[in-house]
């Protein structure tokens, strides 16, 4: 009986196969063409495809006909006003994804052969795209075993140590353990 790959497989490309494939900018450059627009370029700001490619700017790559905006593929999106190249996003972005724990600045500053400052930059850049949108961490019952969340009682005032003796042994929520005032109006738990 044959048995299919266990959890420790992970199919995708290995980071060989990543740097063969890209191994210059413009490879990697190309392949962020295929990856944002996979039926031919077109204009971010109006979505026109009539498309002038190349030109007098050094940094923009396409001219839109109609609304005659120079854009290059960095445009409207993490990569825009970046100086670092494709290649280096390409690599950057493959580690971060293929890390299990996640990467430090450091090691994207010591692997990417760029300044701390930058990778520091970078790595918040692809997480921001990785960000679920309009969620609000938190929300909802939240249990917490055996630990305390209180603090020390001498540093509490009366009322509050009378207030959290009447919620022992309780299910706590979270709006029980920060204030109605923590949260706006719509976060509120039922």
């Amino acid at each position: 009986m044959a048995r299919g790959p266990g959890k420790a497989f992970c199919k995708g490309i290995a980071l060989v196969e990543l740097i063969r494939s890209c191994p210059d900018d413009e490879a990697a450059k190309q392949w962020f063409v295929d990856m944002r627009w996979p039926d031919g370029v077109c204009c971010p700001k109006c979505g026109c495809d009539r498309i002038q490619c190349g030109g007098a700017h050094k940094s923009q790559d396409y001219r839109c006909r109609d609304c005659r905006r120079w854009f290059s593929v960095k445009t409207e999106t993490v990569m825009q006003g970046s100086n670092l190249g494709y290649r280096t996003w390409l690599v950057a972005i493959y580690l971060m994804s293929a890390s299990l724990k996640g990467v430090v600045s450091m090691k994207l500053h010591r692997d990417l052969g760029i300044t701390q400052k930058s990778a520091w930059h970078l790595a918040h850049r692809i997480r921001e795209c990785w960000d679920e949108d309009g969620e609000i961490p938190f929300i909802g019952p939240v249990e917490a075993d055996e630990t305390r969340v209180d603090g020390k009682r001498g540093n509490m005032s009366k009322a509050k140590r009378k207030e959290l003796a009447g919620l022992a042994g309780k299910r706590l929520r979270y709006r029980d353990l920060i204030g109605d005032n923590g949260l706006s109006s719509g976060a509120r738990t039922a």
